[in-house]
C-alpha cells in the first residue's frame, strides 16, 4: 500500500527544494516576468517629493536602494568620494581582527588626516585644527581617539552640502522611482506558496517565493474569523508593529504585510536551518559543541540588546523561537508576546513560556521589564549545554505548580560534564532570582557582552556578518515537521465582519517594507537590471495607466 502521506509530504519538500535552488528553466521564468517590469515614470514621484522628509540617516545610511544611490552620487565629485573613501577606511580598521596589523591600520588614518592629499590643498572634510592633533599624536589611544572625532567631522561634512546637492541630482529622482515602485499594492498574486512549515496560535506558516525576484520567505497567515473569534487583533498588530521597527541581523525581519480574502499574512525572513530545539534534541547527542553554544549566545545576546534599545521586552525566549539561516547564522523569532514599554512603565501582565519564565513574572501581583530576557537567555544556555532545561530533567512530567516553584526557590544545579566554569558562571549571573542582581540590569551598563564566556567573539565583527558560523545546515535537508504531522486548523463558523474589522484589515496590510524590500530588490538583480540604461523597454517609460506597478502584480 503507498503511504500517501509520506508521498504528499515527498512532493512538498521536493518542491520546496527546488524553490530554493534556481534551475534553468526558472530563471527564464524569472527573465520572463522583468522584462515586463519597470520603474514609474518621475511625473509619478512629485506628490512624494513633497512628502518625504530629507532625513540623511534615513535616506543615506539606513534605505540600502538610498545608501547605494548616495554613494553613487558622491563618486561623481572627488572631494566628496574622498570623504567617503576616508570613511570605508575608518569601517575597515573598526572591524579588522586585533593584531599588528590593525595597529598599523590606525597609523595610516592618522597619517591620513595629518598630511593633505596635495601641498595647499586640505582635506575638504577636516577641520585645520584637528589635522594639526593628528600630526602631534603619539600614543595608540590619542589616535584611536582623533580617528573618532575625524570620522564625526567627516560624517558631518557629507550631511551638509553634499547631501543638499544629492537631493537635487537625478541619483534622488532615481530614488523617489524606487519609492514609488515599492509602495505598490501587494496581494496574494505577488508570490508563488509552497509548503507549510508549521503553526501557530492563528493559523500557519508557509513557505512563499516573489515571483518577480525569486527570493524566499516565510509567511505567517493569521485567519480573519480566528483572530475576531479569539480577540487576537490587537496582538497581532502589536507584532505587526514591532516587527516593523526592528533592524537587525539578529531578529527576523518583516518584508511585507498584506491581506487575502480569508488571512492577514506577515511575511518574513526564511531560515532554512531549523530551530534550536531540533539541533539540542534531534540532531546526534542531546545538546551543542561548546563552539556553537557561545557563538549562537553571542547573536541571541545581540538580538535581546536591539530589542531592548527599542523599548520592547521580547518575553519569549527560548531554543525553539531561535532559528538558523543557511549559512549557520541565528535570529530570534516569533515576537507575538513581545511587548514595547509605555513610558518606562514596568508590565504586570503575565506572559511567557513555562520553564523559561523569570521569578518575577510568576510571582504573584508583581511587575517586570527587560530583565525576564536575560533569565530566559540563561535558561536558553543551559538547555543548549545540557540538553535539558533548569528546572526540569529531559522528558520529566512536572506540573505548571511544580515547575514554578522550582523557579522560585531552587537554585540551578550543574550536573552536566559539558559546563565549564565560565558557562556556569553566566548561567548562574542570569538565572539570579531577582532581577537586580542578573546579568545584563545590575546597573545601566551591565552589558552581558563583556562576560568573558564571550571571550572569543568579537561583537563589531560579529554584527558585521564577519565571523564565520561553526554549523552550516545541510541545504538539502529540510529543518521542518513533515506535513502530516503539522495539524490542520478546524473552520471558524459563525463570524461575520462589520466596517470596524474591514478598516482594521486595511490598517494591517500596509505592503513592502521599506529596507527589507530594497535589500531585496538588490540581493536578486533587479536593482542594477531596472536601473540599467541600455535595458530594452517593456512598455514604454511607466506613462500609461498600465505602469510597472501595475505589471508587477
Amino acid at each position: 500500500m503507498v503511504d500517501m502521506g509520506g508521498l504528499d509530504n515527498l512532493i512538498a519538500n521536493t518542491a520546496y527544494l527546488q524553490a530554493r535552488k534556481t534551475s534553468d528553466a526558472d530563471s527564464k521564468e524569472l527573465q520572463r516576468r522583468r522584462r515586463s517590469l519597470m520603474l514609474p515614470g518621475p511625473q509619478s514621484c512629485e506628490q512624494l517629493r513633497q512628502a518625504l522628509p530629507a532625513d540623511f540617516h534615513s535616506l543615506c545610511e539606513q534605505q540600502p536602494i538610498g545608501r547605494r544611490l548616495f554613494r553613487d552620487f558622491l563618486a561623481t565629485m572627488p572631494a566628496y568620494q574622498e570623504a567617503m573613501g576616508f570613511l570605508e577606511e575608518v569601517q575597515s580598521w573598526e572591524l579588522a581582527e586585533e593584531g599588528p596589523a590593525k595597529g598599523s591600520m590606525l597609523q595610516g588614518l592618522v597619517a591620513t588626516c595629518a598630511a593633505p592629499p596635495a601641498p595647499e590643498q586640505p582635506h575638504p572634510f577636516l577641520s585645520p585644527a584637528l589635522v594639526t592633533k593628528c600630526k602631534a599624536a603619539a600614543t595608540e589611544e590619542e589616535r584611536a581617539s582623533l580617528v573618532e572625532l575625524a570620522k564625526a567631522e567627516a560624517m558631518a561634512f557629507l550631511q551638509d552640502q553634499p547631501f543638499r546637492e544629492f537631493l537635487a541630482s537625478p541619483l534622488y529622482d532615481k530614488f523617489l522611482q524606487w519609492k514609488v515602485f515599492e509602495m505598490q499594492p501587494v496581494s496574494e498574486k505577488y508570490f508563488e506558496e509552497f509548503r507549510v512549515l508549521g503553526k501557530g496560535g492563528f493559523g500557519e506558516v508557509c513557505a512563499v517565493q516573489v515571483k518577480n525576484t525569486g527570493k524566499m520567505y516565510a509567511c505567517k497567515k493569521l485567519d480573519k474569523k480566528r483572530l475576531k473569534k479569539k480577540n487576537g487583533e490587537k496582538m497581532a498588530l502589536l507584532e505587526k508593529e514591532i516587527l516593523e521597527k526592528v533592524s537587525s541581523p539578529f531578529i527576523v525581519s518583516l518584508a511585507y504585510a498584506f491581506e487575502s480574502k480569508s488571512h492577514l499574512c506577515l511575511v518574513m525572513s526564511l531560515m532554512n536551518g531549523g530551530d534550536l530545539k531540533f539541533h539540542i534534541y534531534s540532531v546526534g547527542e542531546r545538546g551543542l559543541d561548546m563552539s556553537r553554544v557561545v557563538f549562537y549566545s553571542a547573536q541571541m545576546t545581540c538580538g535581546v540588546l536591539h530589542l531592548h534599545s527599542l523599548g520592547i521586552v521580547y518575553r519569549d525566549m527560548k531554543p525553539e523561537n531561535v532559528l538558523l539561516d543557511d549559512l549557520g547564522n541565528c535570529r530570534l523569532s516569533d515576537l507575538g508576546l513581545a511587548v514595547q514599554i509605555q513610558d518606562g512603565k514596568p508590565i504586570t501582565q503575565r506572559a511567557g513560556t513555562n520553564g523559561y519564565m523569570a521569578p518575577e513574572i510568576l510571582m504573584e501581583k508583581a511587575s517586570y521589564s527587560y530583565p525576564v530576557d536575560w533569565f530566559a537567555m540563561g535558561c536558553s544556555i543551559y538547555e543548549m549545554v545540557a540538553g535539558r532545561t533548569p528546572f526540569r530533567d529531559y522528558k520529566e512530567k512536572v506540573s505548571k505548580e511544580d515547575l514554578k516553584q522550582r523557579t522560585l526557590k531552587e537554585e540551578v544545579r550543574f550536573q552536566h560534564d559539558n559546563f565549564t566554569e565560565e558557562v556556569k558562571d553566566i548561567c548562574r549571573l542570569f538565572l539570579a532570582k531577582t532581577p537586580e542582581q542578573r546579568l545584563g540590569s545590575r546597573e545601566k551598563s551591565d552589558d552581558p557582552r563583556k562576560h568573558h564566556f564571550f571571550k572569543t567573539i568579537n561583537f563589531p565583527r560579529l554584527e558585521a556578518g564577519l565571523v564565520e558560523p561553526p554549523f552550516v545546515p545541510d541545504p538539502s535537508v529540510v529543518y521542518a515537521k513533515d506535513i502530516g504531522e503539522i495539524e490542520d486548523f478546524s473552520e471558524v463558523r459563525g463570524v461575520e465582519f462589520d466596517d470596524k474589522d474591514k478598516q482594521f484589515f486595511q490598517t494591517f496590510a500596509t505592503g513592502a517594507v521599506p529596507i527589507a524590500w530594497q535589500e531585496e530588490i538588490i540581493e536578486t538583480g533587479l536593482f542594477e537590471e531596472l536601473n540599467d540604461p541600455n535595458r530594452p523597454a517593456g512598455c514604454g517609460e511607466g506613462n500609461s495607466s498600465k505602469s510597472g506597478v501595475c505589471l508587477l502584480l
